[in-house]
């Protein structure tokens, strides 16, 4: 007689989802589904809208990555009318963009998945919140942790038009020039930030590297996963979050493929599984059938971890010293330490606060020419954007008319991306820590650390 094991609600994520655990007549795990249960539709009724309402509907499928989609639909935009935005607007577009990843990242690090490192992975859920972690690091360090994530969204808000919601982006460009108060208001913020990644890291070292029963969490066994990997680099093959080349590595670290972002389809392959309304995606093979949720066939994985393992390096001096240091603590590249991405997404952090102060530095950031005007469509077209969203690769394609309305859009985000690992790792966790059909608390944490690592954003996902 089998038996099920339910974890539902799955806690300190964005949207909805559960775990089902089923454990055979010997008590041992036989499957585990990691499973969204909402839908939403945003692909199917934006059809029939005009391509230039796209960066507002389509930002509308998430409250914690809006600018993520506002930004891949942009430049889906610019791809379609075939328009290329005059230098000040890509500038401008990154500026706003890395503050964004700057703040989004302390979300994850400081609200959802950070508590489970920074208190332990034994402190009670009820303790294990952002509520306990300020109780913990005092009231202090709380109010400059939201001054900082503050800051950055300020940036966003005086160039795009809202913190949450932008309003700027259009085919060609964006809908105003920077001004000079703007540029000196993100100039000292982005100081602010740099220091408080800084501090943040440091805090990582100190709490986990340098706390034995914590940092053996990092290397457990439990959370290792060897997978292909997938994410943007620039022409130098470094990290790049707003504009490059697709880049996969194999296991072993090997360059798989690389690929403008509108090729995508033809290396990777979406399937619909029964049991979940999440999209699963796999490297592209004819021969591969539908997904189990055990099976590690086809895996790859987006976000900070994966965009680490496939770039060179970051162009930024004080990230890439703390690239450097991460790449020599596990001693192999790629990293395969599901753990890992708390550290990677610290890095992250770090680059985008020292990237707003490069773009806030830069002159040409205060011409005044920020849009080329697209010419009509004389046929039916398709354009591609992409960027790196905060858990992974993000792609808008929108078919249109020659009257540029939307024929069909496909939005292949972060977490589809990571759907199989996630399950994976979920099914990896649970056959390890249950063997006699018993679970206890402290087992459930560590399974639900298996799925939070990534920051998964169930909302995008079921889009």
């Amino acid at each position: 007689m089998t038996q099920r094991i339910l974890i539902d609600p799955i806690t300190r994520i964005e949207g909805h989802g559960k775990i089902e655990i089923d454990l055979d007549s010997y008590g041992k795990v036989s499957a585990a589904r990691f499973q969204v249960p909402e839908f939403r539709g945003f692909e199917k009724f934006c059809e029939g809208r005009a391509a230039e309402e796209m960066p507002i509907l389509t930002q509308k499928i998430c409250g914690v990555c809006p600018i993520a989609h506002h930004i891949a639909s942009t430049k889906a935009l610019d791809d379609l009318f075939n328009v290329s935005p005059p230098l000040a607007a890509i500038k401008i577009r990154e500026l706003i963009y890395h503050a964004f990843m700057f703040e989004d990242h302390l979300l994850h690090v400081y609200y959802l998945g950070g508590p489970d490192w920074l208190l332990g992975p034994d402190v009670p859920a009820s303790q294990r919140n952002i509520v306990g972690l300020a109780d913990r690091m005092g009231k202090p360090f709380t109010s400059i942790m939201m001054a900082a994530r503050n800051k950055a969204r300020e940036i966003i808000a005086r160039i795009s038009g809202s913190a949450q919601y932008p309003v700027f982006g259009l085919p060609g460009g964006i809908s105003k020039s920077l001004s000079t108060e703007d540029r000196d208001f993100a100039l000292s913020a982005s100081d602010d930030m740099v220091s408080f990644a800084r501090m943040s890291l440091n805090l990582f070292d100190k709490l986990l590297l340098k706390r034995p029963s914590m940092a053996e969490m990092m290397t457990d066994p439990l959370y290792y996963q060897p997978t292909y990997y997938l994410g943007m680099v620039d022409d130098t093959g470094r990290l790049s979050f707003y504009d490059g080349r697709i880049r996969i590595v194999d296991p072993d670290g090997t360059i798989h493929s690389t690929f403008e972002a509108r090729d995508f389809s033809r290396h990777l392959v979406e399937r619909v599984e029964p049991w979940t309304y999440m999209k699963t995606l796999a490297l592209k093979n004819p021969d591969r059938g539908s997904f189990s949720g055990n099976e590690p066939s086809g895996i790859y994985r987006v976000g900070p971890l994966a965009r680490l393992n496939v770039s060179s390096g970051i162009s930024t001096p004080l990230a890439h010293a703390e690239y450097e240091k991460m790449m020599n603590y596990f001693g192999k590249k790629p990293v395969h330490h599901t753990m890992a991405y708390h550290w990677a997404r610290l890095i992250e952090v770090l680059y985008a606060a020292e990237r707003t102060a490069e773009l806030a530095r830069d002159s040409n950031i205060l011409h005044s020419e920020v849009r080329t005007l697209p010419k009509p469509l004389l046929t039916e077209r398709s354009g591609t954007g992409a960027c790196e969203a905060p858990r992974g690769t993000l792609f808008h394609v929108y078919q249109a008319t020659t009257q540029a309305m939307i024929l069909k859009l496909n939005l292949v985000v972060a977490t589809q991306h990571n759907a199989a690992a996630i399950c994976r790792s979920v099914y990896q966790a649970a056959s390890r820590l249950i063997s006699d059909g018993q679970i206890s608390e402290p087992i459930t944490n560590r399974i639900e650390m298996a799925y939070r690592a990534y920051d998964p954003c169930l909302a995008c996902a079921t889009h």
